[in-house]
């Protein structure tokens, strides 16, 4: 095995090739972490932290006080839920176009039913640690007495920036609170971002299929699109995105290197290298959408920019995916157009709220943050997990993405099905799914949809799910 690869990440591709190769077959017990720490001769931590991270993508499992199980789920979906792998080749490159975001695009944003197949449905208490970051904000309100009358800098609040800047050396990335600007979110901060790169008409690579957000923004600022071939597994093919660069001059490129919506892509260290290469050599923007990597349930994966030296990647992020959708807070580091994106703020926004700031500050350095994150990427896991084993009794053959990291899966139906017609039929039952095209400018995905799974598989949940199977079935 290559030495240069971390102990724990050799033991877990040993764990691996043991069970593609039938060492250990499905139910089987693993050797216990003492046979393993002697084994290979290494400390207790390294073999806990591969079994975790073979945990957390579905191959074992830990049963209490009997040690780790090679998963038995594997068999459920063979021949019905195929996990993803890399494809061989990628769809045919088209040139550069205009945008036109699909109006059942709107009509899912207007039922705030993104990631949630039953929107209507009450997802019961609070959990503890947003009833404790209601408080910070609270107590931060109270204190404000005379300073309502002010507004906030345009920057925001020094002390948000200061603690969003320590989270960020967590991450390999030694940010400088003077880098970043607090938005309203991180769609507000993809939005400054075009605003101060690109002029009309400019082209701007995206990942395919990728955020449809992005695709709205595009639209509004009348920029073309190219769309770049993107594995559910491994995200941007800069392959294919270099042999673009020499075709047309590409203004600037949207990337979500970890846990890229909609399949939960992890795009490796040398495609990340590459990609701002590229960017230096053809006088490239890169923005990156980091919106999903505190979900992680293993390793928090660094940001795009902590590689970057020149001042090409513009950063962006909030925490809305990881807290609450409401709490409209995010931020972006503009690099080398960091100053003209203070000035698109101050002209759009003027501000942001303080006193939110303020108490999402208090809750950060108190650690409430790190403990709700915590329990949070544990419970992101567990439903994601439920959801595979109910997509795994669908009685047809589909290909699912398994992600260590997100809000949601990838799926990919018999070709027959087109999902924008099934969207309208469960419309009219109650369930909201959010089809394959809108993830393109193109038709090709009408096959796929997304789903999540950032909410709790209750009853009426898990029936809506049952009961979309049916209405794919009938198509």
């Amino acid at each position: 095995m290559n030495e240069a690869v971390p102990r724990y990440q050799r033991i877990e591709r040993w764990i691996k090739d043991g069970m593609s190769g039938g060492r250990w077959r499905q139910g089987e017990r693993l050797p216990s972490i003492r046979a393993l720490c002697q084994q290979h001769g290494c400390a207790k931590i390294t073999i806990q932290h591969a079994l975790q991270r073979l945990e957390a993508q579905g191959l074992i499992e830990s049963r209490e006080r009997s040690g780790f199980f090679v998963s038995t789920r594997a068999d459920k979906t063979e021949g019905r839920g195929q996990s993803f792998q890399a494809p061989k080749e990628f769809h045919q490159i088209e040139s550069p176009q205009p945008v036109s975001v699909s109006e059942v695009f709107r009509d899912i944003m207007t039922r705030s039913a993104a990631f949630d197949l039953t929107p209507s449905l009450q997802s019961g208490e609070t959990p503890h640690g947003i009833v404790t970051l209601n408080r910070s904000i609270g107590r931060a309100l109270r204190r404000q007495k005379g300073d309502y009358q002010y507004y906030d800098e345009p920057a925001g609040d020094p002390g948000l920036r200061k603690a969003l800047s320590l989270l960020a050396s967590r991450r390999g990335w030694k940010a400088d609170p003077a880098e970043l600007c607090i938005t309203s979110g991180c769609q507000q901060s993809l939005f400054l971002a075009l605003l101060a790169i690109c002029s009309e008409g400019d082209v701007v690579a995206v990942e395919s299929p990728g955020f449809y957000g992005v695709l709205q923004l595009l639209e509004q600022l009348r920029l073309k699109v190219i769309e770049v071939p993107t594995s559910l597994q491994t995200g941007m093919d800069v392959s294919a995105l270099e042999a673009i660069l020499q075709r047309w001059p590409v203004r600037a490129c949207v990337v979500s290197p970890n846990f890229a919506t909609p399949g939960g892509a992890l795009m490796p260290e040398d495609a990340r290298r590459k990609l701002i290469e590229l960017a230096n050599v053809h006088d490239m923007a890169v923005i990156e959408d980091d919106i999903y990597a505190e979900t992680a349930w293993t390793d928090v994966p660094d940001p795009l920019k902590s590689l970057d030296h020149s001042g090409r990647v513009v950063h962006c992020s909030s925490l809305s995916k990881i807290l609450s959708r409401d709490l409209r807070l995010g931020w972006v580091s503009g690099g080398r157009w960091h100053a003209r994106i203070l000035q698109m703020k101050l002209t759009s926004q003027l501000a942001s709220c303080r006193f939110v700031q303020q108490g999402v500050t208090s809750f950060i350095e108190e650690g409430g943050y790190a403990a709700f994150t915590r329990k949070f990427r544990l419970q992101l896991r567990e439903q994601r997990n439920q959801l595979l084993e109910h997509l795994a009794t669908w009685p047809f053959p589909l290909r699912v993405t398994e992600p260590e990291g997100g809000l949601a899966v990838w799926i990919e139906l018999p070709q027959p099905v087109n999902t924008i017609e099934v969207y309208r039929v469960a419309l009219s039952e109650g369930i909201v799914i959010t089809p394959g095209s809108l993830f393109s400018v193109s038709e090709r995905y009408a096959h796929c949809l997304r789903i999540g799974f950032a909410h709790p598989w209750v009853a009426q949940r898990t029936q809506a799910l049952k009961r979309l199977s049916e209405l794919l079935q009938e198509q």
